[in-house]
């Protein structure tokens, strides 16, 4: 019998439709998990209410999804930046992921993850230098990381390509950072189109650090969904399979030029027939 890998979707590929209308899509196309936006649901998470919260619940349950996480935590409101020098600023930023951490724990009843990518709110500003804005963003991890295991939230540290920030730029860094927080509710996760600038095969770096990484991202280099490029997800998949990883392959586009449910539906198929191929 062949590995059974858990296939997820990013929901910002279905922005501005009914949230029950994409579920019922998402699942349609073969996916059992859902990865949620929280900008696709509120200018501010955090107004979100508790029955609002439980009703999103009640919908993925009743379409047969599972809740995975959420990312792109820090698109709204409009503002946030984690790492700049204005204490007031960072601060409030860092009770943004707090109460971020409550939606994502609300929405899975049970916990879930939080892929913490944000670049342009992480990167370094107002003078500092490229160490001290990384220290200020794992110093915050560290102070919302009792409240994320509380909660039952695993936050992920996502290595970004250095065109994209100065702050945590290889799955090496995230790893290490992920080691000196010392808590295990920082982990990390691997998504092929942000590995773009890596020095080592991608298979290599997962295999390297398979014990700490708790999510897949899965996109072409350039940013569209899977079968549009020529990434060879197989080394990756064959990695992952080859050490029972129980996460999720989740597919996160950055081209919504081709709609919604092609995007589904051609990303899905061409996972599955690369899982056949192994």
């Amino acid at each position: 019998m062949s590995f059974r890998f858990r296939h997820a979707i990013c929901n910002e590929v279905y922005k501005g439709w009914d949230f029950r209308d994409a579920c019922k899509s998402i699942r349609s196309a073969g996916y059992t998990g859902i990865e949620i936006a929280p900008f696709t649901l509120a200018d501010d998470p955090s107004t979100i209410t508790p029955e609002r919260r439980r009703e999103c619940v009640a919908i993925m349950a009743d379409e047969g999804l599972e809740f995975v996480g959420l990312h792109w935590l820090m698109v709204a409101p409009n503002g946030l930046h984690v790492t700049t020098p204005d204490h007031a600023l960072r601060a409030r930023s860092w009770e943004h992921i707090r109460t971020s951490i409550d939606l994502c724990a609300d929405l899975m009843q049970s916990g879930g993850v939080m892929i913490f990518g944000s670049p342009k709110q992480r990167s370094s500003v107002g003078g500092l230098s490229a160490q001290e804005a990384t220290r200020n963003y794992v110093n915050g991890l560290r102070s919302v990381a009792k409240h994320a295991e509380m909660r039952g939230v695993t936050l992920l540290i996502e290595a970004l390509p250095p065109t994209d920030t100065d702050v945590v730029t290889t799955l090496d860094e995230a790893a290490a950072w992920v080691k000196e927080t010392d808590s295990p509710s920082i982990q990390t996760m691997f998504d092929s189109h942000n590995a773009v600038m890596e020095a080592e095969p991608h298979a290599t770096l997962v295999a390297r650090h398979f014990p700490l990484i708790r999510h897949v991202h899965v996109n072409e280099m350039d940013g569209k969904h899977p079968s549009k490029g020529n990434y060879d997800f197989k080394p990756v998949l064959r990695a992952l399979r080859d050490r029972n990883y129980t996460g999720w392959i989740s597919m996160e586009a950055f081209d919504f030029t081709f709609g919604s449910e092609a995007i589904a539906n051609e990303s899905l198929r061409h996972m599955e027939a690369e899982i056949a191929a192994l």
